[in-house]
């Protein structure tokens, strides 16, 4: 019985062995994203243990035996498919499948590899799988929050906040000293020389696959970074071939209620411009661009043009090609109170009332080629080059000085500024995989910023008799820079690399691995060379001045009123015949950093993870200056070497829930102009750099529990802490302008908070012909609560400084962090038929108050009151080539306020506090069009 038993079972076997193999392959694409290709989705036969996963590039090939089959297609929120299959010994068959989204448990699908992509169900993946604490927001999510920018988009997120009236934005209250900017990992320059980092609106969101926030500090990133890591992914796409072109027009409500929109003569409309210093300037009136302003039509505008294709390279390689350009431009206007330097009494010395017309353009160029050369192997060259320009004219009325300039009002200041920054980046990344064990990431980075501020204008009159008819004025003479013009250039060239290598070890029984070793090396080296020349048309003390209309400066700045000896041209190293009278103010520096890495990652238990690693990173900064401040100049070197050690915990509770922990220590370095003293003189205020600035040194750790009741839905709590040693603030020096500068403020700052986030389906349903068509409604909101403290010391600052500085008390919060931040939205989809659909959002903004600056000199502190803004974005698929879309920004259109506190007991105004600004901005609307070829 028993050799009948195995003569039956070595029958069946060898039927097994006869009936053989064949082959099927193909390409698993999204369907709602235009068949771009879908990265590890599953492919298996059904009922059988036999499956694989599609690659980076969707691509799939399995080996089945001979004979009848059902395939099933999967991947996590896509509806599964099932495509019975037959196929013959020997035979390979081609199955190209396209899956649609759906709403699917985390649990219904397992896949052990991820990929962040456009989606929101995707990055939730990502982050559920992820051991560090990660944050992401998709293209998918900025599209239906109506973002354009990446410093909007991130300001979406939990415990972040963009910065009023300029692209930075703080992290838990820390602002841009605190924060890293990087593009597909590698460092990205700054465009301004006041900022560490660029200025994030000048990224367009055309351009951006996802934006991954890491709030926590891994080996991988530069130690340079205490708020967080914002690292944009730029889109890369894999579909079919596509080509799409978008046009808007827009209003804001302010610039269209103006009788007439004032900007400066000399910037172009596209912004393309740079008006250059003139031959001769101190000889003779060579400057071509007038002092008087000119009208314009205050209609936004933009266009936009996108393409892409992918092809087959040979049997295994496929080639990729994306490229977008676009415009844009926005007119903006704003207008309300305008003082500063105030007294402990409550007094402004200057009290003026201000009106700002605005103009911003970009302007983006990006193509990227992805090749794939076969399954082990990948590399891509991506090229961006962004031209981004904003112009202001600011004027203001009323008292300058108070002790001085037009005590009774009458004064008048009109600056007109235009700030262009051309950046192009180049990068070239590559990945390959040797073995299942081991494999290699690296990139290599060379951007180039160009900022220039050419030929920025400033007028001051006065009244001829204070006393008198305020109307009637002349050209003041307070200061020789109260009429100027003034030429700016910065150039910033960086390069940089990254090389990764993971090892994978100790295979378990279910042959996944537990261990990964990751090694490797970053460096970066950048130099910086900045120039400003300012020519200040200074007032003959002997010769009675005319009377001057403010509308008409050209009839009194020319070259007759120069002959006649009314006033005369000249730099702060002096006027016609001094030596180097035309050697501009200069800095130049430059900063080397090398880093090696090393990390490990271990899974002690299935449910526990973790990964221990340090970073050594050697900084050496070098900085020389000649200017206004030092004519003879000066220099600073300093090496330092930084251990930076991590540690990121994760802990699966079960299926959907996690709680991670991290800890880290990183460190803050000043920037080049904050330690150069060059004195930068704004209308209100001035500001100068400070030589004996050094960096901080911050210890981190977060708390995070994660809850993900479906594919598009996560519930998480976050508890977070940071130690600063030496933070740098902003603070007023004892100066006769009472100018700002930067400092090492104290020994210690503290800051400890708490983040909810939650995305959740109010409902998910299909509807219509087959039940085939979507309708939901979605509620997302995040918020934080945080405390934050540091000491102030006068006796440190003045032992470790040249300056003397009175702070008004001995502690306070830290500048730029709101105790409360909230985000909500609320969005809508609803599908018509497969091709036609709409999609509605109303989306939140809240922060509370926070510290603008710290109080000296028995002033109190300048404080940014609350604001909160809400927007509202529609967009509707009319048909399969034809879209649509409206956006209406800041509907509610708060009033943003700036205040100083006031000391009850010094003051002698019954009010707490004194308005610095105040003004509505005005409500943004735009109407797009969207053709698809």
């Amino acid at each position: 019985m028993k050799l009948k038993f195995l003569f039956i079972t070595l029958l069946f076997t060898a039927l097994g062995f006869s009936q053989g193999n064949g082959t099927v392959k193909g390409t698993v694409t999204d369907k709602d994203m235009n068949n771009q290709t879908l990265p590890f989705a599953s492919v298996t036969i059904k009922g059988s243990p036999i499956g694989t996963n599609t690659d980076e590039n969707g691509s799939y090939s399995l080996k089945i035996p001979a004979g009848s089959h059902i395939l099933v297609f999967g991947f996590l929120g896509y509806e599964s498919v099932e495509v019975p299959i037959t196929i013959k010994d020997g035979e390979t068959k081609t199955i190209n499948q396209a899956l649609a989204s759906t709403s699917v448990l985390l649990e219904d699908v397992v896949i052990e590899k991820t990929v962040s992509r456009e989606k929101e169900s995707a990055l939730l993946l990502d982050q559920k799988n992820a051991v560090e604490i990660k944050q992401n927001i998709g293209a998918q999510e900025m599209a239906r929050k109506g973002v354009s920018d990446v410093a909007t988009a991130v300001s979406k997120t939990t415990g972040i906040s963009k910065q009023e009236g300029s692209g930075s934005v703080y992290v838990r209250g820390l602002g841009d000293r605190y924060n890293l900017s990087t593009m597909n990992g590698l460092p990205l320059p700054s465009n301004n020389p006041s900022r560490k980092n660029i200025q994030l609106d000048i990224f367009s969101a055309d351009i951006v696959e996802y934006i991954g926030i890491d709030k926590t500090y891994t080996p991988k990133n530069y130690g340079d970074f205490a708020g967080a890591n914002i690292d944009i992914a730029s889109k890369v796409y894999k579909g079919d071939g596509f080509f799409d072109i978008s046009i808007g027009t827009g209003v804001n409500t302010n610039a269209v209620n103006q009788d007439k929109f004032y900007l400066q003569d000399g910037p172009s409309f596209t912004g393309f411009s740079n008006q250059k210093q003139p031959n001769n300037p101190l000889s003779g009136y060579n400057f071509t661009t007038n002092w008087n302003r000119e009208t314009q039509v205050p209609v936004n505008s933009s266009i936009s043009l996108k393409g892409g294709d992918s092809y087959d390279v040979g049997e295994e390689g496929r080639l990729n090609f994306f490229t977008v350009g676009s415009f844009d431009s926005e007119y903006g206007y704003r207008e309300g109170v305008g003082r500063s330097n105030v007294t402990a009494q409550g007094i402004a010395r200057k009290d003026l009332y201000s009106r700002f017309y605005t103009y911003a353009t970009n302007t983006t160029l990006m193509g990227n080629v992805n090749y794939k050369i076969n399954m082990n192997h990948s590399v891509k060259f991506n090229s961006v080059f962004i031209n981004s320009t904003s112009q202001r004219m600011e004027e203001y009325d009323g008292i300058i000085d108070i002790y001085d300039n037009s005590p009774n009002g009458g004064g008048f200041i009109r600056r007109s500024t235009f700030d262009r920054t051309a950046l192009y980046i180049n990068q070239l990344l590559g990945n390959s995989r040797f073995t299942d064990q081991l494999d290699l990431d690296w990139g290599v980075s060379y951007n180039i910023v160009n900022n220039v501020i050419p030929d920025r204008m400033q007028n001051t009159l006065m009244p001829v008799d204070n006393n008198g008819d305020l109307t009637v004025k002349t050209v003041s003479d307070l200061a020789n820079s109260d009429n100027h013009r003034y030429f700016q250039d910065l150039n910033e060239n960086e390069a940089a690399a990254n090389i990764f290598a993971n090892y994978k070890f100790d295979k378990g029984t279910d042959d996944l691995y537990k261990g990964k070793i990751s090694a490797g090396y970053s460096g970066r080296y950048k130099t910086v060379d900045f120039e400003a020349t300012q020519y200040n048309f200074v007032l003959s003390p002997t010769l009675p001045q005319p009377v001057v209309e403010r509308n008409d400066i050209d009839a009194y700045f020319n070259q007759a009123n120069l002959d006649a000896g009314l006033f005369s041209i000249a730099t702060f190293r002096g006027g016609l015949g001094s030596p180097n009278a035309l050697r501009p103010q200069t800095y130049e520096g430059d900063q080397t950093i090398h880093a090696g890495l090393v990390s490990v990652e271990y899974s002690f238990i299935p449910q526990l993870t973790i990964i221990a690693g340090a970073r050594v990173e050697n900084i050496v900064q070098n900085i020389e200056w000649s200017t206004a401040v030092d004519p003879l100049g000066g220099e600073e070197k300093f090496n330092q070497t930084k251990f930076l050690p991590s540690l990121s915990a994760k802990y699966e509770i079960n299926d959907k829930q996690n709680l991670k922990f991290a800890a880290s220590k990183t460190y803050t370095l000043p920037q080049f102009k904050e330690r150069a003293p060059f004195q930068y003189e704004e209308v209100l205020q001035i500001y100068v750099g400070n030589e004996f600035l050094y960096p901080s040194t911050n210890y981190n750790f977060d708390l995070k529990w994660e809850y993900f009741p479906d594919s598009n839905e996560i519930i998480s709590a976050t508890v977070f802490g940071k130690y600063i040693q030496d933070p740098i603030n902003e603070v007023t020096i004892a100066s006769a302008t009472n100018d700002v500068s930067y400092v090492n403020t104290g020994d210690r700052a503290t800051a400890i908070g708490g983040e909810v986030e939650m995305r959740k389906d109010i409902f998910n349903f299909k509807h219509g012909e087959d039940s085939m068509l979507n309708n939901a409604l979605s509620f997302g909101a995040n918020a934080t609560y945080m405390k934050t403290t540091q000491d102030f010391s006068s006796e440190k600052v003045v032992n470790e400084t040249d300056y003397t500085i009175f702070f008004t008390n001995d502690k306070g919060s830290l500048t730029g962090a709101s105790d409360w931040l909230v985000n909500a939205d609320v969005s809508y989809f609803y599908e018509f038929k497969k091709e036609k659909n709409l999609m509605a959002t109303l989306a939140y903004n809240y922060y509370s108050d926070r510290l603008f600056a710290i109080g000296t000199n028995n002033t109190g502190d300048i404080v940014d009151k609350a604001v909160g803004t809400l927007d509202f974005i529609f967009k509707s698929d009319i048909s399969k080539n034809l879209s649509v879309g409206l956006s209406l920004r800041n509907i509610l259109d708060p009033k943003v306020e700036r205040v100083q506190v006031l000391d009850k007991d010094l003051s002698t105004v019954d009010e707490s506090e004194v308005n610095l600004l105040s003004y509505r901005k005005g409500m943004f609307a735009k109407l797009s069009v969207t053709y698809h070829f």
